[in-house]
């Protein structure tokens, strides 16, 4: 084991029941260890998983949290979505009570002589956790994809062995309470602002997603984005350090030269062609960078240069990520419902050449939608504010673009499918959280995708009547 941690016996306190509480849970059940659970919403809330929670002989605390579950605990593993900083954390960290996420126990099980892989960042984490698990799947390793893109760790232990590859995405929340967790290669892909709503400021947060360093040893390699001067700031010290830039030629990483991106291991070593850039199908600038510290991790994970291309072509993108949905009369719709920050907005807004009917609004995350004046009044036509955040976001880009308050998100597909014209492109691409309307954004770009296909039967009804 990659730690000597004995669940057996131990009393173990799970904080929140989403997916990974619930995997954590059943986790630790199925070890031998005496599980509660305790989460703020009802039973009614929360669904088929309190079943399964009571088959398994785990207890559950519901309605909300109180400090005498703690009592005799060993161990308390928080949700994601829990602040560190909550009362029932901190009544825990008083007490004594050692305090893991749910990575850092998976970590525990995780067999040592296995490739952990693990990526953080502000934006372009899924995108770039997706195509270094299909690179290396491509290349005929075996390969398991789990953490923040929606499997928890935990849930995929079993799966792994000496010769497995992990590829896991990382989320600040996940990072903040870690001890032991190493990743043998590490990539950080960007810093800006994001979940300040949680972390307080921007040095807290990114001294959260920086700790996907701390454990690192010297024989272990860390990937950063030379062209990003928040993440060169947070460049590592023990692992070997890799960069990867569109910009500038590089000592040592895969960068950008002309129509080609190169790779070197080192400053004295020869420059590998690993492909061309019109392999790369995906749109926009950042999806580039995001193949750059792609290739550049596949290659230390030792795939031959030879196999990239075909991977990189043979890669379609990733749901809820700049997603096509449908052309209808002309109109092109696009998911983006990830891009649950203003960067990732900015992004987005790049990826098109103009005439863009853009969806935003959810929840707010204490961000500056000031930044998004100048894009939105040089490439959009239209803005359609929904969730808890329009007001703000109305009053922060006011004067940039002709805005409406649509409030839901069927409303403002149904205003923009009215208002757009052929050529133009309907962009969700909110900005924002999605907790206010919406389970999570994944649920937030379902809906986006059925309100669009409900769009393509209007039309196609509408032609057929012609005929």
């Amino acid at each position: 084991m990659a730690n000597s941690f004995e669940l057996c016996g131990k009393r173990v306190l799970v904080v929140g029941l989403a997916r990974t509480g619930v995997a954590t849970a059943l986790f630790c059940s199925k070890r031998g260890a005496i599980v509660t659970v305790t989460d703020t919403r009802s039973a009614n809330e929360i669904g088929e998983a309190v079943a399964q929670l009571h088959a398994a002989g785990i207890a559950l605390e519901l309605g909300g949290h109180s400090e005498k579950s703690l009592d005799g605990q060993h161990l308390v593993v928080p949700s994601p979505g829990v602040p560190a900083d909550s009362a029932l954390l901190r009544a825990a960290g008083t007490k004594g009570i050692t305090i893991w996420s749910e990575i850092e126990l998976a970590y525990c099980f995780i067999n040592p002589d296995s490739c952990l892989i693990g990526i953080t960042g502000s934006n372009g984490k899924t995108t770039t956790s997706s195509l270094i698990a299909h690179v290396l799947q491509s290349y005929g390793l075996p390969t398991v994809l789990a953490g923040n893109i929606g499997t928890p760790l935990i849930s995929v232990v079993e799966q792994t062995d000496e010769n497995t590859d992990i590829v896991a995405e990382l989320s600040s929340f996940q990072l903040e309470l870690i001890k032991s967790f190493r990743p043998n290669i590490s990539v950080f892909l960007n810093l800006t602002p994001d979940h300040l709503d949680r972390h307080g400021s921007l040095d807290a947060y990114a001294r959260a997603k920086q700790r996907i360093f701390e454990n690192q040893q010297a024989g272990d390699a860390a990937v950063l984005n030379a062209d990003d001067p928040a993440t060169l700031a947070l460049a590592p010290s023990r692992p070997r350090v890799f960069w990867f830039s569109r910009n500038k030629v590089l000592e040592n990483g895969a960068y950008l030269r002309g129509e080609e991106i190169l790779f070197r291991f080192h400053n004295s070593g020869p420059e590998e062609t690993l492909l061309r850039r019109q392999d790369i199908a995906l749109p926009g600038l950042h999806n580039l960078e995001n193949v750059l510290a792609a290739v550049a991790a596949a290659r230390l994970a030792g795939v031959d240069p030879k196999a990239i291309p075909g991977a990189i072509r043979s890669f379609a993108g990733v749901e809820h990520r700049l997603e096509f949905v449908s052309e209808i009369a002309g109109v092109r719709y696009y998911n983006d419902s990830k891009a649950t920050n203003v960067d990732a907005t900015l992004k987005a807004l790049e990826a098109f050449p103009g005439r863009i009917l853009i969806i935003l609004g959810g929840k707010d995350k204490g961000s500056d939608y000031t930044v998004l004046q100048k894009p939105l009044r040089e490439k959009a036509i239209l803005a359609l504010l929904i969730g808890a955040a329009a007001e703000k976001i109305e009053r922060q880009i006011s004067g940039s673009v002709t805005l409406e308050r649509a409030e839901t998100l069927d409303r403002a597909v149904e205003t923009a499918a009215h208002a757009a014209q052929h050529g133009d492109v309907v962009l969700l691409a909110p900005a924002c959280a999605s907790f206010d309307q919406f389970q999570n954004y994944e649920h937030r770009g379902r809906v986006f995708k059925d309100l669009v296909r409900q769009l393509e039967k209007q039309a196609a009804g509408a032609t057929s009547g012609k005929g």
